[in-house]
């Protein structure tokens, strides 16, 4: 190694693995890191569900529950996992997923506009008025969950949508 007469480091340090002025972490089972050179693996992480409330991981919730994009809120309503595409010429229902309804809107995402659209077009597909269809999740992201306050089965309404997609 090299040093210079006045400078207390040399110019070529070793290098070290996980070095660094903060202390190692423990983890759980592997004391002292596990010998991988103070480097953690990529996470793996288990899918999230679309909806994380109270029903989210209990199943279907009863007869007139549905799996996939449409799934009935406890209070009588339904819940609809939405994938927005803003900005598209027309408003149209694009697919149904397990994941979510593909919904292209015709309308810019700025300032709720696109939003507006998803609710007003949703509640023409779904044959009801547009104070019975609110957003409940995601107002500024494409993936959003939209409350219909009807008494419909999550079979009819997902039915519908369907259909609009196939048209």
């Amino acid at each position: 190694m090299l040093a210079l007469a006045g400078f207390r480091r040399p110019l070529a340090a070793p290098v070290r693995s996980g070095g660094g002025a903060m202390p190692r972490k423990v983890r759980a089972g592997r004391p002292g890191g596990g010998g991988d050179g103070g480097r953690a693996g990529p996470a793996v992480t288990a899918p999230v569900p679309l909806f994380q409330g109270k029903e989210s991981g209990k199943g279907p919730a009863g007869p007139g529950a549905a799996a996939g994009p449409v799934a009935a809120a406890g209070d009588g309503c339904v819940r609809v996992a939405v994938r927005a595409k803003p900005g598209s010429r027309c408003s149209a229902v694009t697919d149904v997923t397990a994941e979510a309804v593909g919904v292209a809107i015709a309308a810019p995402p700025s300032e709720g506009e696109a939003n507006a659209e998803l609710c007003r077009y949703l509640s023409k597909v779904l044959e009801v008025k547009k104070s019975e269809v609110i957003l409940e999740k995601g107002g500024k992201s494409r993936e959003k969950v939209v409350k219909i306050l009807v008494s419909m089965t999550p079979d009819e309404i997902l039915e519908k949508l369907k259909k609009e997609a196939s048209s």
